[in-house]
């Protein structure tokens, strides 16, 4: 049997690794829904949130990872985790892209009205996720 390398090699293949562009952080699992097919099982009785010293040490790490541009924050709602502003604007401050993985539906919801201004004002990109 030969071995891997010789048959990548063979094959013209070259498994090196690139630089990571791109991270996804899910930040909690509550959500204003609950959905069957959710593949975290979110939902407004989860409880689980990322904590501000948590973030506080993504956006350390990042801060030292000029490689990674783009922020890609999922969850449950990730609007509904208590650091979710804070780490946009600290995000948009170092100059990343951010994408928001949004259900949409908490944007109409009591206490998120001013979500899409901020949304806006920051240039979250927005990925409807349903």
């Amino acid at each position: 049997m030969q071995s891997f390398s010789k048959t990548l090699k063979q094959n013209k293949l070259n498994l090196k690794r690139k630089n990571i562009t791109t991270l996804q952080v899910n930040i909690g699992r509550r959500c204003n829904q609950a959905c069957f097919h959710c593949h975290v099982e979110s939902s407004p009785s989860r409880t689980e949130n990322m904590t501000r010293p948590t973030v506080d040490r993504i956006l350390t790490l990042l801060e030292h990872n000029k490689t990674i541009q783009t922020i890609d924050i999922t969850g449950g709602a990730p609007e509904m985790n208590p650091h979710f502003c804070h780490f946009v604007q600290s995000l948009k401050a170092m100059g990343k892209t951010v994408i928001d993985r949004c259900n949409l539906t908490i944007l109409q919801e009591k206490g998120y009205e001013k979500m899409p201004y901020f949304l806006k004002d920051h240039q979250v990109n927005i990925v409807a996720s349903l």
